[in-house]
């Protein structure tokens, strides 16, 4: 076998090894050499293949969570493109739809744990998908608002999405948050936020 034709199998199993490693002892108790031995792998695997343990953790998230806003964007985008624009409550159940859903489950929390971390703490990594960029979200916001300044939009939204991530993903605790997030309160508030005047 080749490396490249080994290559995505070994990143998947990396991937996979790490979820659940970080599922059983939390992101900061388990190391690069814990993933490696625990994949079966070189010592060097995942900074061979990812560079490193937090863009091990963007992959992880990427490949887990973009499925999740990828046609909901894209929705999106191609009903403003026909000009119907969407609306702010939209953008809202856009973003918590998935979020509600992953919160069901030990992986899903773990996600939106490590989500969390990486996004509120600001962490300078390598997101490629459409829904990280702020941008894109900037920019439906201002077709739902036409009266923000794209630059308003993004600030709302940078508001908006700590105030969701620090109520779904609990980033300062050693292992995700088993409790009940208040939904409602949260769409409502978000909502209120984005449309402000």
């Amino acid at each position: 076998m080749t490396v490249a034709s080994g290559e995505p199998s070994a990143r998947r199993r990396l991937l996979a090894v790490a979820e659940d490693l970080f599922l059983e002892s939390g992101y900061d108790r388990v190391s690069v050499r814990a993933i490696n031995s625990a994949a079966g792998m070189n010592p060097a695997a995942v900074h061979y293949h990812f560079g490193s343990k937090d863009d091990l953790v963007v992959a992880l998230l990427e490949d887990r969570l973009a499925p999740l806003w990828a046609d909901r964007l894209a929705d999106l985008a191609a009903r403003w493109e026909q000009g119907r624009a969407p609306s702010v409550d939209e953008l809202v159940d856009v973003v918590l739809a998935p979020l509600t859903t992953l919160a069901t489950g030990a992986a899903g929390r773990l996600h939106l744990q490590l989500l969390a971390r990486f996004v509120l703490g600001r962490t300078r990594v390598g997101w490629t998908s459409r829904w990280h960029d702020p941008a894109a979200w900037a920019r439906l916001l201002c077709a739902a608002r036409p009266d923000l300044s794209e630059r308003e939009a993004a600030r709302r939204w940078v508001l908006a999405f700590d105030l969701i991530l620090q109520t779904f993903g609990t980033p300062l605790t050693d292992v995700p948050s088993t409790g009940t997030v208040p939904v409602g309160t949260l769409r409502a508030f978000v909502t209120a936020g984005l449309a402000a005047p």
